[in-house]
């Protein structure tokens, strides 16, 4: 794994990306973003059993993210295409079908070096999760080996599965978060 030039408490490795967004190809930039929080999570490929999990849960939930000023972006090394065709492709039928958030293509891999997830020996990346304020400054670090599975937080107390978190900067104290439904 490189060092990557992402450092908690400094600002976020900058990036433009070709994304899927409800469909299309879209330029996505960080500075795009700026005023919010954003979710920026990584994942190893498409096409693939743990990843759609995670991404299928960061989309069911991408409007509480948003009524709390924050956006979630998911990255692959894939292109494009393949986030496209993985999302045109059904739920039953192993794809992800239309999603709330956009997946960015990293097929130069840059994104992931520079945040610091890229498994270079297999030109992947690890499953990594990042939090950067509306400031663009990086606040949270979370990087998996693989096959492991990240911890995908919101604040949710009605869930049965929660557990109370201290967080003076965003969320306050004492509120709750819950774990993806795997």
């Amino acid at each position: 794994m490189a060092a990557g030039n992402a450092h908690i408490g400094k600002p976020a490795p900058d990036f433009q990306a070709t994304a899927v967004v409800e469909g299309a190809f879209k330029e996505v930039k960080l500075s795009d973003y700026r005023g919010k929080y954003v979710v920026l999570f990584f994942y190893p490929l498409d096409f693939t059993f743990v990843c759609p999990t995670e991404i299928i849960a960061f989309s069911e939930h991408a409007e509480d993210f948003r009524k709390l000023g924050c956006e979630v972006l998911g990255v692959s090394v894939d292109s494009q295409f393949t986030h496209l065709a993985w999302i045109n492709t059904p739920r039953k039928e192993g794809g992800l079908g239309p999603l709330n958030i956009p997946l960015l293509a990293d097929v130069s891999r840059n994104l992931s070096h520079d945040y610091g997830v890229l498994k270079k020996d297999e030109g992947i990346a690890y499953r990594g999760l990042f939090i950067i304020d509306g400031k663009g400054i990086l606040r949270q670090i979370t990087i998996n080996d693989l096959p492991g599975c990240p911890v995908l937080a919101l604040e949710r107390p009605d869930l049965p599965l929660h557990v109370p978190v201290n967080d003076p900067g965003r969320l306050g104290h004492g509120r709750h978060v819950f774990l993806a439904e795997w």
